[in-house]
């Protein structure tokens, strides 16, 4: 009998699930940021960085291929031990958990700033944490219904940023690789950061229904992703001059500014507001491998009494440290150097070390 059996998701959900994931708060400044590192030749950052996160999940596919009824937690007891694997089940509900506080802190600094400066940050992580616990309590077909509603429901947001490209001015973009490829490679270092969510496969494996086409599932992801991050910065870098991107810290809300609509004065702020559930189906998935991760931990199947501490801590933490973007900041770049271990050092060390084990395993039976 099938461990996770109950929770299945289709191809579609797995798909979506992992773009999700990907596509959340980081494209609201990256525009801003490539342009900061590589200039107007940042998009080609995003290509390059694309390419990474394929061929990585690509490695992640095919180590979850020798146990396609086990997640990560329960692959890693088979070949390093119990405590090892218990130490780093620990780990990964640390790192969840805390990645999914920052991201909820991140939507709550950018609700702050653009519509409710009033609005107390524990006030607004409480009207959070509300609809995060309806979705998340549900469990992973739930939560893969929600990606899909909310794709479904947010495909009319990419339209509007066609509107400004009337005015665009597309030499901006040239000469390509102005500065040498110098640049464009080190920003690639950074672009991969935009990416990170495809190591969530390592967990949503097991639960995929027909299990041969997670390969084909998570390079749709990737390249979705990719597709929505070239869209949307280089509507920016042609709209914007060089210089003049530098002086937005979030391009992609600022560029809606020119939008007019006869029953709408400011439509950035109500994109913004919709937008929120988009973020929402990045800090979600997080938040339930947290308190997954914590309830297998302790052999518990019910996650929920797990999930109402971990809320009510991500209110408490908001009540007791002030949120600033300095300091979601400095979150942001430590989670993303753990992550890039996760998601791209681990699945080639794993698909490294479970070949050479089932060798020597071999070997040592002859």
């Amino acid at each position: 009998m099938k461990k996770y059996a109950y929770n299945e998701i289709t191809f579609m959900q797995y798909t979506l699930f992992i773009h999700g994931s990907q596509v959340g708060i980081g494209i609201l400044q990256l525009p801003h940021q490539l342009a900061e590192y590589a200039g107007t030749d940042g998009w080609i950052s995003i290509i390059i960085g694309w390419v990474l996160s394929v061929i990585a999940s690509l490695f992640l596919v095919q180590v979850m291929k020798k146990h396609p009824e086990d997640t990560l937690i329960d692959l890693l007891p088979r070949y390093f031990g119990v405590w090892a694997g218990k130490a780093f089940t620990l780990f990964l509900a640390l790192y969840f958990g805390f990645l999914a506080y920052t991201v909820i802190c991140r939507a709550i600094l950018f609700i702050s700033s653009w519509i409710l400066p009033q609005t107390a940050d524990y006030m607004l992580m409480i009207l959070f944490c509300v609809p995060s616990y309806l979705v998340v309590r549900n469990g992973l077909r739930i939560q893969g219904r929600y990606s899909e509603l909310v794709f479904f429901i947010s495909l009319w947001m990419p339209l509007f940023y066609l509107v400004p490209l009337k005015d665009a001015h597309w030499h901006y973009l040239l000469p390509l690789v102005k500065d040498g490829w110098g640049p464009v490679l080190h920003t690639a270092s950074f672009t991969i950061y935009s990416f990170l969510g495809f190591e969530t496969a390592f967990f949503l494996y097991p639960f995929l229904q027909k299990k041969e086409s997670a390969t084909l599932g998570i390079v749709i992801a990737n390249t979705m992703s990719m597709l929505v991050f070239l869209f949307v910065t280089i509507s920016c870098f042609v709209f914007f001059s060089p210089e003049g991107i530098l002086q937005f810290n979030e391009p992609t809300l600022n560029i809606l500014k020119v939008v007019e609509l006869s029953f709408l004065e400011r439509l950035e702020i109500v994109y913004l507001a919709f937008y929120l559930f988009i973020i929402s189906t990045t800090w979600m998935p997080y938040m339930f491998w947290a308190v997954f991760c914590s309830s297998q931990l302790l052999g518990k199947q019910n996650h929920h009494r797990h999930l109402v501490v971990f809320l009510l801590l991500s209110i408490a933490g908001t009540i007791g440290f002030k949120l600033t973007f300095d300091k979601n900041d400095k979150w942001q770049q430590l989670l993303g150097n753990v992550g890039l271990l996760i998601a791209f050092a681990l699945p080639v060390a794993l698909w490294l070390y479970t070949g050479g084990y089932r060798l020597l395993k071999r070997r040592r039976n002859y």
